[in-house]
């Protein structure tokens, strides 16, 4: 399996740090963000959406993290990481969309204008962060994990841009039970890190 990465992106860092967690080989291949290899083929011949990551798995090929994170796990992850039981994979989904919707419009956006400049609406991206960071720590007050009793996909879709918040200026320190889960996040067997966690 190939995937097409960029360090810094903290959409592909969920899918390294999920084949990190539940010992999936990747071959990772770095894009040249910078120079736009994303944006010609031969990789807009594999995402014509011109995004990373990219998951190349024999003939499969597939564009979006939390899609990726669903294939991994239901194909190479076991019934830890994916259920079987539908009621169960709901209740990791719900996660994967919060992770695609809320943090990414919230703190991952905040991120975005801070530490590359982008021209969004820093405003409107800290009012999303100010919105869901106290939903998320009261979940969390209740549980270890974000879904079932154990940590699964859910926890390594909304990991990656809720412990980089601060580099989009956002203080974590008054949600002591999102910090305590980054910790637990961090000591799992196989985590590897990314520059700002």
């Amino acid at each position: 399996m190939k995937l097409y990465d960029l360090e810094l992106s903290g959409n592909c860092y969920k899918v390294r740090l999920f084949a990190a967690l539940a010992n999936i080989d990747l071959e990772i291949a770095a894009v040249d963000f910078l120079g736009g290899e994303h944006k010609r083929p031969p990789l807009t011949d594999l995402n014509p959406w011109g995004e990373l990551p990219i998951l190349v798995d024999g003939d499969l090929v597939l564009r979006d993290s939390q899609a990726i994170l669903v294939h991994l796990a239901g194909t190479h992850g076991g019934a830890a990481w994916w259920p079987a039981e539908p009621q169960l994979q709901a209740e990791i989904v719900q996660w994967l969309s919060t992770a695609a919707n809320e943090i990414q419009h919230g703190p991952a956006s905040a991120r975005l204008v801070d530490k590359f400049g982008y021209a969004i609406d820093k405003a409107g991206t800290l009012a999303r962060a100010a919105r869901i960071l106290p939903l998320l720590d009261a979940h969390l007050a209740q549980r270890e994990w974000l879904a079932l009793s154990r940590p699964t996909i859910a926890d390594c879709a909304m990991f990656p841009y809720v412990a980089l918040a601060p580099e989009g200026g956002i203080d974590l320190s008054p949600y002591p039970n999102i910090v305590r889960w980054i910790d637990r996040v961090k000591r799992l067997p196989g985590y590897v890190a990314m520059p700002g966690t």
